[in-house]
């Protein structure tokens, strides 16, 4: 019950802001946009964001063989795209990532070194486009003087570092240690045989820095497909959105999302779009209109997730491991 009443808030939540956003949005123009768009961008627009998620399957497939798991990358790929698939219907984005490593729990049947991989995927991902975002609006500060963003770019270096010093504290095989000893405690002992095996599986990670350097890298190449997605977007409506912008709020809208108060990120990312471009002077509207394509973009480039996710459970009672795409490759 409690579960249904959260998703429930989260689904008003969305409906509520999308309904504000409608009462302050000048809809002539909106509309304007969208009846006079040149569609034809969408497509190659959709193929960046499906090469994105691929590249971040790859990135994933890296994490996962660093921690000795040997698994096909068509199975690391398909569950990348379910959980894809279910960011856009749970109440938050880590709702997939709960999918993909449930499914790669069963599949390899290391559950703690699935969860590890994926929440290790998250937050080289996130470093990496925190990271972006500084550089990005560092450039916009000293090569086209816009001094209204050195907040920004103070904030996403902070942001980078404390993300960054986070996760090399959580690397730390010392101060896991001292944390295992919380789990002396009598209510938490019949834990710590679960934290244990998390711990031992994060060990993986503490010298393999040529793995996490590449997941870094592939990040960043996941940035600029997204990234190139929303320039394409905006290019449909006529232009006026640079690219050195997109680069910048492209990464910081994307940390947005996770914070759970939607579902699949609609209402906040439509509200996401015109404040931040709104800094420097996008018009609204056009913000407006690209973040309800984007949205449809994301929806439309989810469904093979779930056309994934339909065959392995259409198929559960032949196999025991889902089917994957068609990608090959070990």
């Amino acid at each position: 019950m409690r579960d249904r009443l959260i998703t429930v808030v989260k689904i008003v939540v969305s409906l509520g802001l999308i309904a504000y956003l409608f009462t302050r949005m000048d809809l002539a123009q909106v509309g304007s946009l969208l009846s006079a768009a040149n569609y034809w961008y969408l497509l190659p627009a959709a193929l960046l964001y499906l090469a994105a998620m691929s590249n971040a399957g790859l990135k994933w497939y890296v994490l996962l063989r660093a921690q000795g798991i040997s698994v096909p990358f068509r199975a690391v790929l398909s569950y990348t795209y379910v959980g894809f698939f279910f960011n856009n219907f749970l109440p938050a984005n880590v709702g997939g990532d709960l999918m993909r490593g449930y499914g790669m729990a069963r599949y390899t049947e290391k559950p703690a070194e699935a969860a590890v991989s994926v929440v290790v995927d998250r937050i080289v991902g996130l470093m990496a486009f925190i990271f972006s975002a500084a550089i990005a609006t560092a450039i916009a500060v000293l090569v086209m003087n816009h001094e209204g963003l050195k907040g920004i770019e103070t904030i996403a270096l902070a942001g980078f570092l404390a993300v960054a010093g986070g996760f090399a504290v959580i690397l730390s095989r010392r101060v896991r240690d001292l944390v295992a000893r919380v789990f002396r405690w009598k209510p938490l002992a019949p834990l710590a045989s679960l934290y244990e095996r998390l711990s031992d599986a994060l060990d993986a990670y503490r010298h393999n820095y040529g793995a996490l350097a590449l997941a870094f890298c592939l990040s960043l190449l996941t940035l600029v497909l997204t990234s190139f997605t929303d320039y394409l977007i905006a290019q449909s409506l006529g232009g006026g959105m640079p690219l050195i912008y997109i680069f910048i709020f492209n990464p910081i809208i994307a940390f947005v999302l996770l914070v759970p108060i939607s579902i699949g990120g609609l209402g906040v990312t439509q509200a996401a779009y015109p404040f931040f471009y709104g800094l420097v002077g996008v018009s609204p509207s056009l913000a407006f209109a690209v973040s309800l394509l984007k949205q449809l973009v994301i929806y439309v480039t989810s469904l093979p997730g779930g056309i994934l996710w339909w065959r392995s459970r259409a198929g559960a009672g032949k196999a025991v491991r889902p089917a994957g795409p068609a990608t090959s490759g070990n």
